[in-house]
């Protein structure tokens, strides 16, 4: 098994090392031992970093998160909560789309004013 130092991990993978020990804090990755106070980790940590900052991009909780490895800490992502956040991100994306196209609308409006333009009174829930 590949061990890599916590500087390592850093270069590697873009993630501080505040974020790092946060991480494992939390209990989602875990060092394979110390060496003096470094922290050393396999390499599969990278595979966790990179799990981590899909599902936190998409949206998960840490805790969330927590729940898509093994206990042996390799990433096990459940099926169900993928695509329960895909359904929730479907939603979300329709709900921007129809913002922006209101606030394209409010913007070219030859109402008056904003207040006037019913686009508009529909994004401020009037």
């Amino acid at each position: 098994m590949d061990e890599l130092g916590i500087g390592e991990v850093v270069r590697r993978s873009g993630v501080p090392a505040s974020t790092l020990r946060y991480y494992e804090e939390r209990g989602l990755i875990a060092p394979v031992r110390r060496q003096g106070l470094t922290r050393v980790f396999a390499s599969t940590v990278l595979e966790q970093l990179a799990l981590i900052a899909v599902c936190r991009t998409a949206g998960f909780s840490l805790d969330e998160i927590a729940l898509m490895f093994s206990p042996d800490g390799r990433p096990s992502p459940d099926r169900a909560m993928l695509a329960a956040k895909a359904d929730e991100l479907d939603a979300t994306i329709t709900q921007l789309v129809r913002m922006r196209d209101d606030l394209r609308h409010a913007a070219a409006c030859p109402a008056p004013t904003h207040l006037e333009c019913p686009s508009f009174r529909r994004v401020l829930g009037i």
